[in-house]
Parts: C-alpha cells; structure tokens; sequence
C-alpha cells in the first residue's frame, strides 16, 4: 500500500506536465525543483524516512566498517535521532540549488556604514585594505586608537608563526587568519613577545599592527554572525542537517568547509565568512579578552 500510494502521490508531476504545463519545460521544472524537493523531504521527515529504512538502519550498522567521517556524521545522527534524508537530500536526485538574496549583503553593509565615528572597536564586514600595509579579512577585532582624516586608526592584534611572517593569526597554533601583510606591513609590526615552539615545533611570536582602514565596519560582530547563520541555512542546511560549529576544532575547519561549498554555488565571499563563524565557535576556540 505504501508503494501505491507514493505513485498516486508522484502522479501530480504527470498532471502538472500534460495537463497545466507547469513544469513542462527544463527552464520551468528547474524553477519549481525546490518546492517539490521540500516537498518530499517533508514527507520523507514525516515518515522517518520510510523508503531508506526499508533496507537501512541504524541498529544494523557496523561504523567501525564506515569511514571516519561516515562514522562520525552517523553517530551524529544516532545521538540527535535524525532521520536520513535530514543529511541524504541529494541521494536520488541532484539537490536543487539554493541561493541567497544579496539585500542581506547589502544590509550588512549598510549597517557598517552606520557604525558611530566613536566606536572603541570595530570588525570589517569584507576584507579590508589597511592603507598599504595589507588586508584585514571579515570579523576581525580591530581596536580604534584614533583617526586620520576620513580613516580609523587601528590597531589589530594576533600572532605570527616563523615562515609565514606575511601572516596574523588569531592566536599561536590557532590557524585563523586575521591579515595578511605586505612587505611594508610586516617592517611596522610591533614585536611583544620572543618565538615559542608549540608542541608541533611551528615556532610563534605575538605581535600587533597599527594601520588606516577607511572601510566600513561594525561595532560588534554579531550581525556578521546572523548573516553567517543565513548562509549556514541557505547552503549548508539544504543539503543536510545543521552541524554545530563545536563539531571539528578551529583549524580543521577551513578544509571541511571548502569541501562542502565546493558542493554549491556560494561566492568565496561569503564561504569565508561561514568558515570564520564556525572558526569562531569551534568546540576548541578560547577567547583571549
């Protein structure tokens, strides 16, 4: 009875064909791919996903014969008691594509732009030139310690790992890019502290850079973090369920991240930002304030 009653159900696709040409082109059944996706796995939510448990569960899996990151999204689920098509959404057909409204960029932006002349602190939306010194990349903490003409004079503070001296890190073996810097850049920094192995034998130093950012910027980066969680949603959640951002550590996170937008059609703009929110609340992040 099941079975029939999903072929009366998939007969709609039929009607809507030959009978309204709804979807009876490729241009037309690409516009509504989405609705009908969601559709399904609402269905497929409902019944706990019924047609894949038919053959597949998960009392009847070996993970120790699954790959580790088979294992681990699986005991994921078995934990939260998801369902399969919360991560198996393109197991039959390609997902359909998902994309955002750019007036969430451009109000993130413009609330940049509002940022009171006399904030004490401020955290670029995109990445930002810091006069000829280098770029600053989104989220970064940038404390104000004066102005120069139409720019803010800032002060950004990290670390730097012998070898990759173009580098600002947030912190000494916490690979989150604050900046890069230009030759001229890496003259200015202020030395605070002598090189230290960590215990991998990278050898880090903590330094500081004052420089002119004439971007906008916010005083807080909470509306960079809405903005992440919507493009979390968007692209990562159409795929499969949320992943907490405490799920890998702060460095592994960069890599698990181009993997799956690789996957979409996200801009490397906005791909950086959702790393940088996950590197941010990653389960082995501390802040240093």
């Amino acid at each position: 009875m099941d079975y029939l009653v999903t072929k009366v159900r998939a007969s709609k696709d039929i009607w809507h064909e030959f009978a309204t040409g709804k979807i009876d082109t490729p241009e037309k059944y690409e516009a509504h791919r989405l609705g009908m996706a969601e559709t399904v796995w609402e269905q497929m939510k409902a019944n706990d996903s019924a047609t894949c448990r038919s053959c597949h569960q998960f009392d009847a899996m070996d993970l120790q014969k699954q790959s580790a990151d088979a294992q681990k999204m699986h005991a994921l689920g078995i934990k939260e008691k998801q369902t399969c098509i919360d991560c198996h959404k393109g197991i039959a057909h390609f997902p359909p594509e998902i994309t955002i409204d750019t007036k969430a960029h451009d109000a993130l932006m413009e609330n940049a732009r509002q940022t009171p002349v006399d904030a004490k602190e401020v955290y670029p939306v995109a990445p930002a030139a810091l006069g000829n010194l280098g770029t600053v990349y989104p989220a970064t903490k940038l404390n104000v310690v004066g102005h120069s003409g139409d720019a803010r004079e800032v002060e950004i503070i990290g670390s730097q790992m012998q070898g990759a001296e173009q580098v600002i890190y947030f912190a000494a073996g916490q690979r989150l890019v604050l900046a890069t810097l230009t030759d001229e850049g890496q003259k200015a920094l202020k030395i605070s502290s002598d090189w230290e192995k960590d215990p991998y034998g990278n050898a880090w130093r903590n330094v500081s850079l004052r420089a002119p950012l004439a971007e906008p910027a916010l005083s807080k980066p909470d509306v960079i973090w809405d903005y992440a969680k919507t493009l979390d949603k968007t692209y990562c959640s159409g795929c499969h369920a949320p992943i907490s951002s405490e799920h890998y550590t702060l460095n592994a996170w960069p890599s698990v991240a181009k993997g799956m937008g690789a996957r979409t059609d996200i801009s490397a703009e906005d791909l950086d930002i959702l790393t940088r929110w996950f590197q941010y609340h990653a389960k082995d992040f501390t802040s240093k304030e």
